[in-house]
Parts: structure tokens; C-alpha cells; sequence
């Protein structure tokens, strides 16, 4: 008898913990009241390293820096001179923005993603045979696949004459930013209402951020402060609804946004990056890397990511919301760079009694220093593994097996440094030469 009521009280206890609803986020007020987490003792998260990672960061030229753990922050920091008040631009992690109002202007009725995008931007908006221009739809550019061409000098400009058909579209990703900015002009097209005021009427108002996109040059470049960022990745990670209120509430279309959008680069969805898809391309390249966007980081992160390494992460398995604004932390790109990888493993490192692994065997091995002048030195070399440095053209500049890259007499650009680990698929680095 007592056997059996053991078993009973563990059925009742199991049935009663599995019919409990997930943890819910906590979501902000609006204002600057928002709650905390402490770190140290409710996450178990080490001193020492939290230490780490606030001096790496401050190295970085990082102007501020949160991490949300449900909801909640667990980490807030600022550099310089910069305050939780000062504004500061997304670049190209805006896209990720722009794509959650297509989203929603998509679910009020004003769009159909496979509409041609000529049927809101009017037609002649690019410089192709009429045709031709008839086949790129919304969805061809929320996914870079419009098949204009990204090779003709200027990839903001956004006058007709500076968007020639290349391709077919949908048969070619390319990261055009001229074909991303004018879904500004599709949002306004499409709804008679100005893009800013769609912004604060349809996500700005209901999450309580602030933010602008102004005009810089050809581009529509958002602004705001880093807790506006902070909310907007909460908005996202609690798929689309904030604190019950639906915002974006099209769950297909949020699926779609935030997984692979095409068979091109896998690790793209509706402008957002994703991690773990282990297939990925770069911008300005048509090359494929055959390893996870940022290897040190979650599977299930994807992330907003723009020039200067403006970072949006959400990892939902982790429950964190990691946001970081500054100006550029190594070589300036677009999107991804050395710093995504970097940071991640230490943040990896935080909790103390954490015994979670790199995702994979090649996660730790990075290039240090890079960009680099005279040498760089490839950290976590499998033994045994060999290297070979190619240029741009493929060609062979280098190789080896020590951890030692001499790039003595290399003309300065970037390089693919591809390490051949013994019985393990190659790993892919690049390396810009100064």
C-alpha cells in the first residue's frame, strides 16, 4: 500500500508540474521602471567573469550593453559618456525591424508578400525591362533574393538606374541593402501612412520605445536608445506579443521571419540571422560556409545584426534577450564579424557552475589579433589540423599547420583561412589584412 501511494502522490505530482504554464516574461512598464535580476545570486553567474566581459566590451569601443533574462534585466552597462538616455542608430540591425512592420501591415490587409513590389512602389522603381521588374515581390526582398545587382558600385542607392536585373528572383541571396530600403517605401505604398508614424502607432506605443528612422543618404537608419532595442527584442521574443497585447499576432509569419527563408543561405529568414543552421553566406560574397553563423553561440539564437556591430540576440533556450550598440568592435562590416564569436564564448563562461559545452569542436578557434598586419595566430588549432590562407580569387596565398599565419607582403583585404581538422569538416575563418 505505501508502494502504491508513492506511485499515486508521483502521478499526481507529475500531472500537476506538466499541466503548469511555461514562465512567462516579464514585460516593462512603460518609462524607465523595469525590474532586475541580480546576476550573481539568482543567476549564479561568476563575478570574475561578468568583470571579463564588461573590460572586453569596453575594449571593443562598446557604447552600451543589457542582457534580459526572462524579461528582466541582468546586465546593464554604459560606456563613456553614454547614459541609458542617449540615442544611438541600429544600421542594418533596423532590417530586422522593418521586417516585423511588413509583418504586420501583411496581417491588417494592406500587402501580400508575392504581390510585386512595383504594385506599391509604382512602376520603373528599378532600371529593368517592365517585366522583369514584375516578378520581384515583397518577399524577394525581405529574403535578398530580388536577383538585382549588388556589383554595380553603390549598394544603398536606391534610384532606378542603380537597380539592374541580375538574376531570376529567388535564385540568388545577395545582402543588397537598396532593395531593403525601399520596403520603407512599400510599408508607406501599401498604407498611406508615413513610416514613422507606422512605427509608433503599430509597435513604438504598445511596447512603450521610442524610436526614428531619418534619412541618412539613401538610407533609412532607426534610432533610439538602447532600452528602446531591449524592448523591441523582448517584443520578438515573446513572439510577437507584449505582455499579452498581440502586436505582431500572424504566427506563420513570425515562423517564417525567424527561419530559413530560402534554400540560398539557409542562415537567413525575413531580415533576421539565423544560428545553428550550419550553412551560411556573408555579405558582399557568393560564397557558402559550411559551419553555424556564430559557432560559439546557441543553436536557436537568431539575431538583428548591423554595421558596427549593433547586435540584437535572442536565444530562446536560454531565455536571454542580449543587446549591444557601439561603435565598431574590429573590421567594419555590415552584419556579422569576429565579435559575434568573441563574445559569445564569454558569455558562455558566465555561470560558475555551468558545464554546458561549445556547440561544436571548432567553436574556440578564432584568429587573434585580426585584422592583423605582420601575423595572426589561429587560437584552438586541432592537433594535427592543417591551413590553408586564399585570397579572394581562391588562390593560395598561405599555408601551414602551426598556430603562426605570416602575412608579411599580403596586400591589405580580406582572406579566407580554411583549417582542415584530421577526420572533421573544415573551418572557415576570415581575415582582414591591414
Amino acid at each position: 500500500m505505501k508502494v502504491l501511494r508513492q506511485f499515486s502522490l508521483f502521478l499526481f505530482c507529475h500531472y500537476f508540474l506538466s499541466s503548469l504554464p511555461a514562465q512567462s516574461l516579464y514585460f516593462p512598464p512603460a518609462g524607465m521602471n523595469w525590474e532586475t535580476i541580480d546576476p550573481i545570486s539568482e543567476l549564479d553567474w561568476c563575478q570574475d567573469n561578468l568583470d571579463t566581459l564588461q573590460a572586453f566590451l569596453g575594449e571593443r569601443d562598446s557604447k552600451a550593453f543589457i542582457i534580459l533574462k526572462g524579461g528582466k534585466i541582468a546586465v546593464e552597462w554604459y560606456y563613456d559618456s553614454f547614459t541609458k538616455d542617449s540615442l544611438w542608430y541600429w544600421a542594418s540591425a533596423g532590417k530586422s525591424l522593418t521586417s516585423t512592420l511588413v509583418g504586420i501591415a501583411q496581417q491588417e490587409g494592406y500587402l501580400d508578400l508575392d504581390d510585386p513590389s512595383s504594385g506599391y512602389l509604382g512602376t520603373g522603381w528599378t532600371n529593368c525591362d517592365p517585366l522583369e521588374e514584375e516578378k520581384i515581390t515583397v518577399r524577394h526582398q525581405l529574403t535578398m533574393t530580388s536577383g538585382l545587382d549588388d556589383g554595380l558600385g553603390d549598394v544603398d542607392c536606391t534610384d532606378p538606374e542603380c537597380l539592374e536585373c541580375l538574376a531570376e528572383p529567388g535564385t540568388r541571396w545577395a545582402y543588397h541593402n537598396a532593395p531593403y530600403t525601399l520596403l520603407d517605401g512599400v510599408i508607406s505604398g501599401a498604407t498611406g501612412i508615413p513610416i514613422n508614424q507606422y512605427f509608433s502607432s503599430r509597435i513604438g506605443n504598445k511596447i512603450g520605445a521610442f524610436g526614428l528612422y531619418i534619412k541618412v543618404g539613401y538610407n533609412n537608419v532607426f534610432f533610439s536608445r538602447a532600452r528602446d532595442m531591449a524592448r523591441f527584442g523582448l517584443l520578438i521574443q515573446g513572439k510577437g506579443a507584449w505582455d499579452g497585447t498581440p502586436v505582431l499576432s500572424d504566427t506563420n509569419y513570425y515562423n517564417l521571419m525567424v527561419n530559413t527563408s530560402q534554400d540560398i543561405n539557409k542562415s537567413y529568414g525575413y531580415l533576421w540571422w539565423l544560428n545553428g543552421k550550419g550553412q551560411h553566406m556573408l555579405p558582399g560574397f557568393q560564397i557558402k560556409f559550411n559551419q553555424n553563423l556564430i559557432p560559439t553561440a546557441p543553436d536557436d539564437l537568431f539575431a538583428a545584426l548591423g554595421k558596427n556591430d549593433q547586435k540584437v540576440y535572442i536565444v530562446p533556450s536560454q531565455d536571454l534577450v542580449v543587446i549591444r550598440m557601439g561603435n565598431s568592435a574590429g573590421p567594419i562590416l555590415p552584419a556579422l564579424s569576429g565579435f559575434d564569436s568573441q563574445l559569445w564564448t564569454l558569455m558562455n563562461e558566465l555561470p560558475c557552475t555551468s558545464s554546458t559545452a561549445l556547440p561544436d569542436d571548432t567553436a574556440s578557434l578564432l584568429l587573434m589579433p585580426n585584422p592583423a598586419h605582420n601575423t595572426t595566430w589561429i587560437q584552438g588549432l586541432p592537433n594535427g589540423a592543417t591551413w590553408v590562407l586564399r585570397n579572394l580569387l581562391g588562390g593560395t596565398a598561405r599555408q601551414g599547420q602551426t598556430s603562426e599565419v605570416n602575412l608579411e607582403c599580403l596586400v591589405p583585404g580580406s582572406y579566407f583561412l580554411t583549417v582542415y581538422p584530421e577526420g572533421a569538416a573544415p573551418i572557415t575563418r576570415i581575415v582582414q589584412v591591414r
